[in-house]
């Protein structure tokens, strides 16, 4: 059996963790080194109230941008490190 070739980084965006504080997401930084991202439902609440398989299908469409598409959340790593600098946030209908 052969390799797929090389170029395409196959490592995706991974939820690993959800708890009654929040989920933790697993990405890879700039430098392909594994980190890992709290999402607290205090600043992302849509993640609160939503089932396990929503909250885990996370996709990484461009480095550094994560999109859960049943809650039409788009959300990028400096907003997830630093909420505190984004203030707007959208309404939970």
């Amino acid at each position: 059996m052969r390799s797929l070739m090389p170029g395409k980084n196959t490592s995706a965006a991974e939820v690993t963790n959800v708890s009654a504080h929040g989920i933790w997401l697993l990405v890879n930084d700039k430098e392909s080194r594994q980190e890992e991202l709290l999402l607290s439902y205090e600043d992302f609440p849509w993640f609160r109230e939503a089932p396990i398989n929503v909250i885990t299908n996370v996709e990484e469409p461009l480095k550094g941008h994560y999109y859960w598409p049943a809650l039409d959340v788009d959300l990028s790593r400096e907003i997830i490190k630093h909420p505190e600098r984004f203030p707007l946030r959208a309404q939970i209908g």
